[in-house]
């Protein structure tokens, strides 16, 4: 029974080690806030006005424009929906357009494909 207790536990109270986040991951949600802060200002809302629309807490929205890395997601969705951002966010990591990827999957192409032989079967759809 060598296993932590972590592993062993399943329920909330378990505290997970929390890892180090990435410098450049933590830049990317400190810039997020300060955008967020800008977007507000340029529309001359309150924090306690954006906050309200976004059914958050002023402390939350505080924090997001402080680059928080702690504050969940979907505060920064609920803040790009009030802006009429929200595509921003869908178009993250858009895996039609995701190069490394496509090139990855069409490396593991099959060179050819032999069909199965068959009355009427011309390879149309």
């Amino acid at each position: 029974m060598g296993t932590s207790k972590a592993i062993e536990r399943s329920d909330r109270s378990t505290k997970i080690p929390e890892l180090p986040l990435a410098i450049p991951a933590r830049r990317a949600i400190e810039k997020l806030g300060r955008d967020v802060a800008l977007a507000r200002r340029r529309r001359r809302l309150s924090q306690a006005s954006l906050a309200e629309r976004m059914g958050a807490s002023l402390s939350t929205l505080r924090r997001i424009e402080k680059g928080d890395t702690r504050v969940p997601i979907h505060f920064y969705a609920r803040a790009l929906h009030v802006f009429g951002e929200i595509q921003a966010l869908a178009q993250l990591l858009d895996t039609a357009q995701d190069e490394i990827g496509l090139t990855l999957m069409d490396s593991q192409l099959p060179k050819r494909v032999h069909g199965k032989t068959g009355k009427g079967r011309s390879g149309a759809l």
